[in-house]
């Protein structure tokens, strides 16, 4: 069989959330911003000007994004970008600030050295394009990973990550924290019922502050990740797949919007 026979029997789905002037960037970063320069009528052509942050949408938070010395998008190469994968299901066990560990992620499904690494809490249904639309809760409550997680991800050597929500760490280890502290608090109430350890038991400041930024972006593990993801992520929850992150080729880029395609080639 030839690869173009064998091309037929493949199914791409489309693991990226839409995105428009109504979607929301991540917390006081610039929203997308569009308008037409020029219409159809009469220069014979629509074309259009945007503006925007590139944490908007689904985007790869690049090297740069927390380390100066870190690489651009456009360094990256394919092979880092493209590769095998799973696609790991946590929802079952997602609440408001809840925390997953790897312990989690191993039991529903079989992670391999090098792996690209995609995690559905489930958040995706409260994202602006859904019908359960909730920013608050897409944005400030999603569940994100415990401290262990961080020093797993770099045994693990993981390609990359990719997220169904606003970020790959739990929003109360960001400075969301400091920026909403009626959230804290509540993050606090339930950690504590949950988990018997308050917030800064949990995520100590400044310690570990972001961590799965700042601990594992930087050389030699440079361990990057994709988030708001969403689109056809629901059809491919436990498998796994050839996973392809395709941002721009942009040069100097701290991050750039994206689109994410997993491919089924069974």
């Amino acid at each position: 069989m030839n690869i173009f026979e064998q091309w037929e029997n493949v199914k791409m789905y489309d693991l990226t959330q839409t995105i428009s002037h109504l979607s929301p960037p991540w917390p006081t970063y610039e929203p997308l911003q569009i308008k037409f320069f020029k219409r159809l009528a009469p220069n014979g052509a629509n074309g259009q000007l945007i503006t925007t942050s590139n944490h908007v949408g689904t985007h790869l938070d690049g090297p740069m994004h927390f380390d100066t010395s870190g690489r651009d998008i456009a360094s990256l190469e394919l092979e880092k970008l493209v590769g095998p994968g799973v696609i790991v299901d946590i929802s079952d066990i997602a609440e408001d600030y809840s925390i997953y560990t790897p312990e989690d992620i191993m039991k529903r499904v079989e992670v391999k050295k090098g792996d690209i690494l995609i995690i559905n809490t489930g958040y995706h249904k409260y994202g602006y394009d859904q019908p359960e639309a909730d920013e608050r809760r897409y944005m400030l409550r999603h569940p994100g990973p415990s401290m262990d997680f961080v020093d797993w991800v770099k045994e693990m050597e993981i390609k990359w990550i990719g997220v169904d929500c606003g970020s790959a760490d739990h929003p109360m280890n960001t400075k969301i924290r400091d920026w909403e502290p009626g959230e804290a608090k509540l993050a606090d109430k339930y950690l504590k019922e949950k988990y018997g350890k308050d917030l800064n038991e949990i995520y100590p400041w400044p310690d570990v502050y972001q961590a799965m930024h700042v601990q594992v972006f930087p050389q030699p593990h440079e361990i990057i990740h994709a988030e708001n993801l969403g689109g056809d992520i629901d059809k491919v929850l436990n498998k796994r797949m050839i996973i392809g992150c395709f941002p721009w080729r942009f040069v100097g880029g701290e991050s750039s919007i994206c689109r994410i395609v997993a491919f089924d080639t069974e």
